[in-house]
């Protein structure tokens, strides 16, 4: 973890006056490793009980360090988990038709796709009712994961309406977004509806974002909708809630909301449960 001594003149007195407490000087030699790249956007800090015998100090002086961190907004604490580097912000633009891989990876983030799998199946109640008149025993099914500079961030259920989804079901959705697939088949999108809401995680789709059951995560449902009318396409996302946030820039004549990365309803993709809040 380097040596043990703090930030050359961290801990030194202002002129005439008494040096600063010893929390402030450990505050501020972690905050001069976090900034200096020490500790990686993302990356866990070393136990409590290791950071205090390495600054010789008492849990409780460490833990007034690590409490002004995050009160900066450096480091995030999750109960049992750890502490952890606040993670680069991202943000996603969902007042567009751009999908959530072509917003982050336009402000510099890696995002990876695995497909998790892809067939014709009956859709849920939900889904046929947004898609209705479409054949529900040959509704695409398709299930992705997102890994965001190499943690999994985003677990995505789409489902494509026939004839549209038999005809793209053999596409390689690792390095082709859905709209480009939908595109190349003549399928020309007028726009989407979509609405977020937070919820927690349930089982089946912990296992893959590899978060704890109960993370608290956000839901976006989205409907796309085919310049002839038609839903074409219905999503279920869930997204980390410690991995994403949403912005908001307010101008007289417009509104756009975005989509960032931070720093992780009990929600699977394809059942719909209560939300606890709608977000604004």
């Amino acid at each position: 973890m380097g040596d043990a001594t703090t930030t050359p003149g961290a801990g030194a007195p202002a002129s005439g006056g008494r040096p600063p407490a010893r929390y402030r000087q450990i505050a501020v030699d972690l905050a001069s490793r976090i900034h200096q790249g020490e500790y990686a956007p993302g990356e866990a800090l070393p136990a409590q009980r290791e950071l205090s015998a390495h600054y010789g100090v008492t849990l409780m002086t460490l833990r007034q360090a690590l409490q002004q961190l995050s009160d900066e907004g450096l480091i995030v604490q999750q109960a049992g988990r750890g502490t952890y580097v606040t993670p680069v912000q991202a943000a996603y633009r969902v007042d567009t038709l751009r999908s959530f891989t072509e917003d982050l990876r336009e402000q510099g983030h890696e995002v990876v796709t695995q497909v998790l799998s892809s067939g014709l199946r009956r859709p849920p109640a939900w889904v046929a009712d947004r898609l209705a008149g479409g054949d529900g025993e040959r509704t695409l099914r398709l299930e992705r994961l997102r890994l965001l500079n190499g943690r999994p961030a985003i677990h995505q259920v789409s489902w494509v309406r026939s004839p549209q989804g038999a005809a793209i079901r053999e596409r390689d959705f690792v390095t082709t977004s859905l709209y480009a697939a939908l595109a190349d088949c003549g399928v020309a999108i007028l726009r989407a509806s979509e609405r977020i809401v937070p919820g927690v995680l349930s089982a089946p789709v912990a296992g893959h974002l590899r978060q704890p059951v109960g993370s608290p995560v956000f839901v976006s449902e989205r409907t796309t909708v085919a310049l002839d009318g038609t839903a074409v396409v219905v999503d279920r996302a869930v997204i980390v809630g410690n991995a994403m946030e949403i912005r908001a820039e307010r101008a007289a004549t417009r509104l756009s909301v975005r989509w960032g990365a931070v720093h992780s309803p009990a929600a699977s993709g394809d059942e719909r449960q209560a939300p606890q809040a709608p977000v604004r």
